[in-house]
């Protein structure tokens, strides 16, 4: 049995094998007698009755309430991710300037913005429009909810990128300059893009934070998809089968989101000659532990072709 090699921490002994199986099965025990427990009280108060879960077989829960409440779910989130990488980039190149009241400005708005809670934000952005007549009536609650998003995950991603680009090899910078290139020009071509293409997981895992939070919009009255689960359960009598429903909807759109960032993660990782980030990567044997064999998988890529000579 080989067992593979880590530098985070030693292999445990027989000693530690049996107090991790004892613990294991004593924690696999406990979830059971919880499950157990909620799963009887549940039956015991009707929640597993076919005609709780027999609305969702229906075509009309789902036209009337559910899938009205997940358009406007992705509609905001995607919006909101769309400016939020916008506000986010500008911020964060904008710590990084020379100009020292620019950095400052961006700084301020940074921090104050991450700090504020997003419902905070979206009550008071839900006030502001109404009390100033900056949006139609109809509009208001969409647009506060994609104030409240844009500003605080805009802010996130700035901190994100700021520090993506602050954590590249200095050498890459004074190498660009002493080439009589820009510093303006040296950060877009050189430092963003691979700060972007490192930091490419936590943006994504910031998308998903953006589009469970657009659910905070149900304390303004926007519809989305738990407003709407919530007001198909008040018609059907089924609170607990509605909102467990919902749960899963977010699970999936959610999963999705991570398994697409997981892939990107591991196309980039596969080295810069892969150009199709769908294309399947080359596996190479087992070692036990990463070798550049592994982590570079595309030096073996059969249509990938080396230049020794840069003349060639």
């Amino acid at each position: 049995m080989s067992t593979r090699a880590t530098v985070l921490y030693d292999a445990p002994g027989p000693r530690g094998r049996r107090t991790n199986l004892i613990l294991s099965v004593a924690t696999i025990i406990v979830t059971a007698l919880i499950l157990w427990w909620v799963g009887s009280t549940l039956a015991a108060n009707g929640q597993f009755e076919a005609d709780k879960w027999t609305p969702f077989l229906k075509s009309t829960t789902w036209t009337t309430y559910l899938l009205p409440g997940l358009v406007g779910t992705l509609t905001a989130a995607a919006l909101s991710i769309v400016l939020a990488l916008a506000i986010g980039a500008a911020l964060g190149l904008g710590r990084l300037s020379e100009k020292a009241w620019l950095r400052w400005i961006c700084g301020i708005l940074v921090e104050f913005f991450r700090a504020v809670p997003v419902l905070i934000l979206i009550i008071f952005a839900y006030q502001l429009f109404a009390q100033y007549a900056v949006f139609p009536s109809a509009m208001l609650s969409f647009a506060a909810v994609v104030f409240g998003l844009t500003l605080y995950n805009g802010s996130v991603i700035a901190e994100i990128l700021r520090s993506g680009i602050m954590s590249l090899p200095k050498g890459q910078t004074e190498a660009a300059l002493a080439l009589g290139l820009t510093r303006r020009q040296t950060t877009i071509t050189i430092l963003l893009p691979q700060a972007v293409a490192a930091m490419l997981p936590a943006l994504i895992a910031q998308m998903v934070i953006a589009l469970k939070d657009s659910a905070l919009g149900y304390t303004i009255g926007y519809v989305e998809v738990v407003r709407s689960g919530i007001q198909s359960a008040s018609y059907y009598r089924n609170f607990f089968a509605a909102l467990l429903v919902v749960a899963a909807i977010m699970f999936l759109i959610n999963f999705a989101l991570t398994r697409v960032a997981q892939r990107i993660e591991y196309q980039l990782r596969a080295g810069r000659a892969r150009r199709n980030i769908v294309a399947a990567v080359p596996h190479q044997p087992d070692q036990g532990l990463e070798t550049k064999d592994e982590v570079m998988v595309d030096w073996h890529d059969p249509e990938y072709k080396e230049i020794r000579n840069p003349g060639q």
